[in-house]
């Protein structure tokens, strides 16, 4: 475990070294007006083997079934139908920026009733709409399912999630977003992590790329942008120029804690002020060891189970009191406490510890 440990953190020293390197700005902004626009629809799975709704449990999927039906030209009124290889589901997609009609883009299908498994299933044509409720793309195909299910008299197995699944390049641009980019006469640029410092380092280096000033910070997370003031042919060669150029990013100091599994992940920048630190273990043992008293030969009586239990309460030694210095990097307490052999429930207790005394100078995320 201290192994572990030792090498994420090798591997964060290195991850942050990188940042030190310069960065595309197209790495590090959105462009205003590029962005994806999320879809969503509900349709029909059919083709499954026997793992569909139970349709007096999802009544929802027999009404859909019979409108497919009807518009089809088959009369079902009045019908008692029971199909189990029928699922109803909601089908989610992403319309990429600049989407144009008759483009494909992949779809994901999750069962919303008590459907067992969509494996083998085939989504029926189905409209995707967008949040202005205006139909954007249309789904259909055969879902690939990235789970397994089994099921006997006593027992069933299901292995991931198998009422889950993609279909890709299953669904159709029917209807382009209107946005008329090329008659932007300034664009905004958001900065995906709000800094002041990379905001400046930003404008500095697009109005340097054009030898002119062009790009003015209005905040920590945006940069404006002088189409015009470039003089490129239109916005797309003045962006197709700005995300190329290099930049080198701010970080703040962050320490990333993971309680479940005990990973530590911290930035090079940390540092912890001057600070005492002591840590001990107390570990509580509960044994349980009933014993069975039976009556002696021929005496009218009965066996009778009497509790025994043993109970103690040992205390580490732990981490004895120490005092850390200040202006310590964190990377250094760390590999002090892995020669102590600290475990890491208990580094990360000793971090939030610190943290909570003032003394670590960072920001300090606990998942």
């Amino acid at each position: 475990m201290r192994v572990r440990i030792f090498l994420v953190f090798l591997f964060s020293c290195f991850g942050f070294a990188a940042f030190c390197n310069e960065i595309r700005i197209k790495d590090l902004v959105e462009f205003d007006g590029v962005r994806r626009n999320d879809l969503v629809g509900y349709g029909l799975v059919v083709g499954l083997n026997g793992t569909g709704d139970g349709l007096r449990n999802a009544p929802f999927t027999e009404e859909l079934m019979t409108n497919i039906l009807e518009r089809l030209g088959v009369n079902v009124n009045g019908e008692q139908f029971r199909p189990k290889n029928v699922a109803s589901v909601f089908v989610t997609a992403a319309l990429p920026p600049f989407s144009r009609s008759g483009g494909r883009i992949d779809v994901t299908v999750s069962a919303i009733g008590d459907a067992k498994s969509l494996l083998g299933g085939t989504l029926i044509m189905t409209p995707l709409n967008a949040a202005d409720g205006d139909i954007y793309a249309v789904a259909q195909g055969t879902i690939i399912a990235g789970g397994a299910s089994a099921e006997g008299e006593a027992g069933t197995v299901t292995q991931r999630v198998p009422t889950s699944g993609v279909i890709p390049s299953g669904g159709r641009v029917e209807r382009e977003v209107e946005f008329d980019f090329s008659s932007l006469s300034s664009l905004r640029l958001a900065l995906r992590e709000p800094d002041f410092t990379t905001a400046g380092r930003i404008e500095r280096a697009i109005n340097s790329a054009f030898g002119r000033r062009v790009a003015l910070m209005l905040d920590a997370g945006t940069v404006q942008l002088d189409i015009r003031a470039t003089g490129q042919k239109s916005p797309a060669h003045a962006i197709g120029k700005v995300e190329n150029i290099l930049v080198q990013p701010e970080r703040k100091a962050r320490v990333v804690v993971d309680q479940r599994s005990g990973t530590i992940v911290m930035g090079e920048d940390v540092r912890i002020s001057r600070v005492a630190v002591s840590q001990g273990n107390l570990t509580l043992r509960v044994q349980e060891a009933p014993l069975a008293v039976q009556p002696t030969p021929f005496a009218n009586g009965r066996t009778v189970v009497v509790p025994r239990t043993t109970a103690t309460l040992d205390e580490d030694e732990g981490v004895a009191l120490a005092e850390v210095p200040g202006g310590t990097s964190l990377s250094e307490i760390v590999s002090g406490l892995n020669a102590l052999g600290v475990s890491p429930r208990d580094m990360i207790d000793i971090l939030k510890s610190i943290k909570a005394a003032g003394a670590l100078h960072a920001e300090f995320i606990v998942r």
